[in-house]
Parts: structure tokens; C-alpha cells; sequence
């Protein structure tokens, strides 16, 4: 008779308690499991967004503020000598020392036309980069492919009455509405978007640009280098990364991975104390057993060892089943916490991880009960016969 003889057969004996045990440790382990295991994935969703989207750097004119202020009275602010951005000056940006980083150049004029007894916010763009960008655009019909077509933001499309198909006058020109924005809740919904050439004639605005944006090819690409290179090359404009978004995005799957971190202890730790209290319970039941043994002349050693030995046991299996059961909770779960398919990738070095904590929880939680069986004394078990 081995001591693994015994703890197999004390398993088969007492199959309740051995499943108590195990969910009690499958909890928490899958509650670790899951959290690790979202907060990866939706990291990742991230990182995946900014290398489609990239971390866009804005370049404007840069024009200095004069503030009229006298006696006390704030008279307002004025710009002078503003600089114009030409366009022709945008061939610099590729020579920059990262230029291999930048995924596109798109330039923008903006400027207001009347529309019938409005007036309306006009963009032109670069309908090649533009459309090609912006995919987080949902356009209803087709992007501008002509320059005889717009695509109308959906708060401009209301107030004009527009539909896809329609036809309308912009100053001295006549467009087909191709497509309408879906509702993006920033400024683009107020637009009317046309190609560049076009929207620079209409403005007389030719040969020079609004703004441009810069979409950085990868998530991790130095950004702050790449503005810092471009505002070399271009002096006399106004060069800044924008990031906020991205930046508030992964402060929040910060918190919570911290907050993830500390349900997760929480839920080990009520796993340990049942793993605590079910093997206490299994030392005071077998009371009388472990005295025979001691009587049969076991040492304290193996009394320890056949403790922690069950303990190990069930606590593979339920490290196992707890990333099994965390994976398969994250894989239900993802797809309501992200737009669209995110992949959830099986990860061998978390399963491992998992079983890793299991044996560590139910060892450390087990060794109290185990101590204590080995101090029991004989003559207890020969007083029960």
C-alpha cells in the first residue's frame, strides 16, 4: 500500500467532498482566468485599432494672437500674420527619418458655401486617403469617386432635405449626393465632402490646405519624434499628435485590469478558505484513519505528504477546469464588450499559469489542515476501536 494508493482511494470515497473542493477552487481560478484573459483581448483590440486607424498628427497654419486688452476692458483677440499652408510643402513630410511609419498624408480645405438660404460647412479631401482613413466612416451609398459627387455629413443631409441621388447646388456648381455619413457625433455630421481640387476651386483656395492629418502606421511608432521631425521640415506650421482618445481608452483598460486584479484576489482568496475548511473537515472526519496509520508507524512526514498529496490532486484538475471555464465565459462575454469580432487566443502559458495557481492556493491552504493531522495523537484512534 503506497501513499498514493490511499489518497486515490480516499477520492473515491468521498466524491462530495472532492467536488466541493474542486468548485471552490474552479471559481477562482476561473474568475482569474477570465479577467486576464478580457483584458488581453481587449488590449489587443486596441493596438489592432491604431495600426488600421494610426495615431493621427494634425498640422495647421500657424498664425500669432494678438490680445487687445486696455484699461482692464478685454477687448477680444485677433490673428495676424497668418501663414498659409501650401500644399506643394507637404511633399517634405517624406523626409522625415521616420517616413517609413507613415501610413498616409491626408490634406483637408475647409470653408463655408451657401447652399440655397443656408450655409454649410464645405471639406475637400484627398478621396483616395480620405475614404481610406476614416474607416470608421459608415457611409450609406458610395464615397465620392467623381469630382462631380459629395458625400453629405447626416446633420447636413436633415437640414437640407438630402438624399442619396439628389442633386444640389454648391455657389456655382452642381453635385449628386453619392453617399450620406452615418451619424458620428463630431463635427464630420455637419459637412459637405467633396473632392480637393474641387472644394479649393469653389473656396479659391488653390494650392493651399486647411489642415492635414498624418496617420502613424503602427500603434507603437514614435509618435512625439515624428511630430518633432515634421515641425523641422515644415517651420511655419502648428504640428500635435492626437492621442487623447487612445490614451483615455487604455487609462480605462488600466483600471480595469486593476480593478480586474482585485476581484480576482478577493475570489482566490474565498477559494483558499473553502479549500481551508474542506480539508479541516476531512482531518477532524478521518480522525480515527490517520491514528492507525500513526499506530501502523507512518511518520508526520507522510501524514503531511498524504494531505498535501490529495490537495495537489484536485487541485490540478481544478486548475485545468478553471481555464477551461475561463476562456469559455471570456469567449461568450467578449463579443458584448467590443465592436465586431475580437480573437481570443488560447493562450498555453496562462493555462499553465492557471494550474500553477490552483497548486499554489490549495498547497498553502491545505498545509495548516496537514500539520495538523500529523499532531494527532494514536492512542486517540485505539480509544475509537
Amino acid at each position: 500500500m503506497t501513499l498514493e494508493s490511499i489518497v486515490l482511494s480516499n477520492l473515491k470515497r468521498r466524491k462530495g467532498r472532492m467536488i466541493f473542493l474542486i468548485l471552490g477552487l474552479l471559481l477562482g481560478v476561473a474568475t482569474v482566468v477570465t479577467l486576464i484573459s478580457l483584458s488581453s483581448a481587449l488590449t489587443a483590440d486596441v493596438q489592432h485599432k491604431m495600426d488600421n486607424y494610426g495615431a493621427n498628427i494634425l498640422i495647421t497654419p500657424r498664425s500669432d494672437q494678438l490680445s487687445l486688452n486696455y484699461g482692464g476692458i478685454d477687448l477680444g483677440g485677433v490673428s495676424v500674420d497668418s501663414r498659409s499652408l501650401k500644399q506643394a510643402d507637404l511633399q517634405k513630410i517624406g523626409t522625415i527619418p521616420d517616413h517609413r511609419n507613415i501610413a498616409a498624408v491626408a490634406p483637408k480645405v475647409l470653408g463655408t458655401v451657401r447652399v440655397g438660404d443656408q450655409r454649410v460647412m464645405l471639406m475637400g479631401v484627398d478621396i483616395d486617403k480620405e475614404f481610406h482613413l476614416k474607416k470608421w466612416w459608415s457611409i450609406e451609398g458610395l464615397p465620392v469617386r467623381e469630382e462631380a459627387e459629395l458625400v453629405a455629413g447626416r446633420s447636413a443631409a436633415e437640414a437640407l432635405g438630402l438624399r442619396v441621388g439628389d442633386t444640389v447646388a454648391v455657389e456655382n456648381r452642381t453635385f449628386r449626393v453619392s453617399g450620406l455619413l452615418q451619424k458620428t457625433g463630431s463635427q464630420d455630421d455637419h459637412l459637405l465632402i467633396v473632392s480637393l481640387p474641387v472644394a479649393q476651386d469653389i473656396l479659391n483656395k488653390q494650392g493651399t490646405v486647411t489642415l492635414v492629418e498624418v496617420a502613424a502606421l503602427c500603434a507603437d511608432c514614435p509618435v512625439t519624434d515624428m511630430v518633432d521631425q515634421i515641425s523641422a521640415v515644415l517651420p511655419d506650421v502648428d504640428v500635435s499628435a492626437i492621442q487623447q482618445v487612445v490614451k483615455t481608452r487604455m487609462h480605462a483598460f488600466e483600471q480595469f485590469q486593476q480593478f480586474s486584479l482585485a476581484i480576482a484576489t478577493v475570489v482566490v482568496l474565498v477559494g483558499a478558505l473553502v479549500v481551508f475548511v474542506t480539508m479541516m473537515g476531512a482531518v477532524k472526519e478521518r480522525t480515527r484513519e490517520i491514528g492507525i496509520f500513526r499506530a501502523l508507524g507512518f511518520r508526520r512526514s507522510h501524514i503531511i505528504r498524504l494531505v498535501l498529496l490529495e490537495a495537489a490532486l484536485l487541485s490540478v484538475v481544478a486548475g485545468l477546469c478553471g481555464y477551461l471555464s475561463g476562456m469559455g465565459v471570456s469567449r461568450l462575454v467578449l463579443p458584448v464588450l467590443t465592436e465586431g469580432h475580437v480573437a481570443l487566443y488560447w493562450d498555453p502559458l496562462l493555462a499553465v499559469a492557471a494550474v500553477a495557481l490552483a497548486l499554489s492556493v490549495g498547497a498553502l491552504a491545505s498545509f495548516y489542515p496537514a500539520l495538523h493531522a500529523s499532531r494527532l495523537d494514536p492512542t486517540e484512534a485505539l480509544r475509537a476501536l
